[in-house]
């Protein structure tokens, strides 16, 4: 497997389990509806957790433009690499909502409310404030390099990086997600909007572009903000 392929299958795994949480807790008529943000939050952290151990040893587990910007930041990886790496994360993304469109397929009917069925592919503030927001993605973003790289500087047991990476995005997700979603990832947001925007989703309403740039923006920019930091102490 090429660590392109590798990323557009460990991206679509991610979304795959990801949005489907959401989409298991907010669309009507299923198991688990109305289970609420700590099994979001909890099945997001799993989610990342079973991807990064499924490609992590061929491609690094990116998953993310964020996380492949600031290695190249910091000079950890290629920057003749970075532009497949992106592309493949942007397409697993669409491909994993695909995906959750597909598995979910009779609840959309079902379900009432487009700005939920919005929610199941993509982030949408809970106060909308464009420099709170912008802030909020950059500051999330920032931890979760940093956290990343700080875990790169320690010696821990074989085969249990991607279970502190997982409980990492629970800890983000519980403190510091309640105010966009935690988007912290432009491919998890930009990938399944434009999914949505293209789906035959009965009812679905508007994609929300006037808010897309902040989840893609934000993550950017907290990402190579991380690495920056990082430098500064090691």
């Amino acid at each position: 497997m090429s660590p392109y392929f590798a990323e557009f299958f460990g991206t679509l795994l991610l979304i795959l389990l990801g949005d489907g949480v959401v989409a298991g807790v907010v669309l009507k008529k299923t198991k688990s509806e109305n289970a609420g943000w700590l099994t979001i939050v909890v099945g997001w952290g799993i989610a990342v957790t079973l991807a990064i151990y499924a490609v992590g040893k061929i491609s690094g587990a990116h998953l993310n433009p964020a996380i492949t910007l600031a290695f190249v930041f910091n000079g950890s990886f290629a920057a003749d690499q970075a532009v497949g790496y992106i592309l493949a994360q942007f397409a697993g993304a669409f491909t994993g909502a695909v995906l959750v469109w597909l598995h979910y397929l009779p609840h959309w009917k079902e379900t009432a409310n487009a700005d939920a069925k919005l929610g199941v592919f993509c982030n949408a503030p809970a106060i909308r404030n464009v420099v709170s927001n912008l802030i909020g993605e950059i500051i999330a973003t920032a931890i979760l390099v940093l956290a990343i790289l700080f875990i790169g500087a320690h010696e821990f047991a074989e085969g249990l990086n991607p279970i502190v990476v997982g409980l990492i995005i629970i800890s983000i997700g519980l403190s510091l997600g309640g105010t966009t979603g935690f988007a912290i990832n432009p491919a998890r947001d930009l990938g399944p909007r434009i999914a949505h925007f293209l789906l035959p989703i009965p009812g679905k309403g508007h994609s929300d572009w006037s808010y897309a740039w902040i989840p893609v923006v934000g993550p950017v920019i907290g990402g190579v903000l991380g690495a920056y930091l990082y430098s500064l102490i090691f």
